[in-house]
């Protein structure tokens, strides 16, 4: 399958491509660079074909979707605290650059189409988030997830199949140059600084391992209807459980500086998984002490060797 995977130098994207890749796919990987990110493949005669370009840029996104046959969307500008103090840049790049992908996506003759959404679409709803619950986003972050989730429902109308996936809080390797909670506090551990905690701590998430969301996506890459699904370990975990087991997996007594709540972080946070057990067959297989141990091997790797 010829796959176009935007955002592919980040996080989740730099995963995923050598995943597909592994598993016979030819892919193209569409990246600003805006985050800082490189993946080791980016421009190698070897790796996949890789252009610079925006998914703001209409011309260019049209231009690498031509001959696809599925495409990943994960391109976007992330995070809760970003879109509400920009939340301009957050329109611009998951809103407008949404539109331009699945129009790309229209215009190419792609069949499947699978976006990267949030449980922020739900932030306002009490856990476990399901799918058959109302919308209740409470931040531009949010509300640009549902938009995506919206549009991708309706490329239906162009035969293509439109599969939304709430991700939960995603870790692992490639994420030096995140800000998320686990990133950050692996860096901190990593480097002997405390650990910043907002509020209470008690606020909890669903911390899922990159390499099961990887999973998630090639299982929807062949799905033959559309829907919407989330994508957790279906666990709890507070912030303050969190350092703990930081601390445990580093083996270093982890200090915190404790900071007021943001605006807009939900209380609570964790996902069922039966829809996308029942529909992709997909079941999380890394648990947290595991993933949190791989990702830390992996920290200690790439700086050793530079990375």
């Amino acid at each position: 399958m010829r796959v176009l995977v935007t955002g592919g130098a980040g996080f989740i994207g730099a995963n995923l491509v050598s995943a597909l890749i592994g598993r016979g796919h030819e892919v193209r990987a569409l990246d600003d660079l805006s985050a800082g990110a490189r993946p080791t493949w980016w421009g190698s005669p070897s790796g996949p074909q890789c252009v610079e370009a925006s998914v703001e840029d209409q011309a260019a996104v049209r231009r690498v979707a031509r001959g696809v046959d599925a495409v990943v969307h994960l391109a976007a500008k992330p995070g809760v605290a970003f879109s509400v103090d920009h939340p301009d840049a957050e329109f611009r790049a998951n809103v407008q650059g949404t539109f331009n992908v699945v129009n790309g996506a229209r215009r190419s003759g792609a069949g499947r189409l699978i976006f990267a959404s949030s449980g922020a679409v739900l932030a306002g709803a009490r856990p476990p988030l399901r799918e058959d619950m109302a919308a209740a986003p409470l931040t531009p972050y949010g509300a640009s997830k549902l938009y995506g989730e919206g549009i991708t429902a309706a490329a239906g109308v162009f035969g293509i199949v439109g599969v939304s996936l709430r991700f939960s809080n995603v870790y692992g390797p490639n994420s030096a140059h995140k800000n998320s909670v686990i990133a950050l506090f692996l860096r901190a551990a990593h480097a002997g600084r405390p650990v910043t905690v907002y509020g209470t701590g008690r606020q909890t998430r669903d911390f899922i391992y990159v390499e099961d969301i990887c999973g998630a996506i090639e299982r929807a890459l062949s799905a033959v209807r559309p829907g919407v699904f989330h994508l957790g370990t279906g666990v709890e975990t507070s912030v303050n459980s969190l350092v703990r087991e930081v601390s445990h997996a580093s083996e270093r007594e982890l200090r915190i500086e404790h900071r007021p709540a943001r605006a807009g972080d939900a209380a609570r946070s964790f996902v069922d998984l039966g829809a996308a057990r029942r529909a992709l067959r997909w079941t999380p297989r890394v648990g947290l002490p595991e993933g949190l141990a791989r990702t830390l091997d992996w920290m200690r790797s790439a700086r050793t060797h530079g990375g």
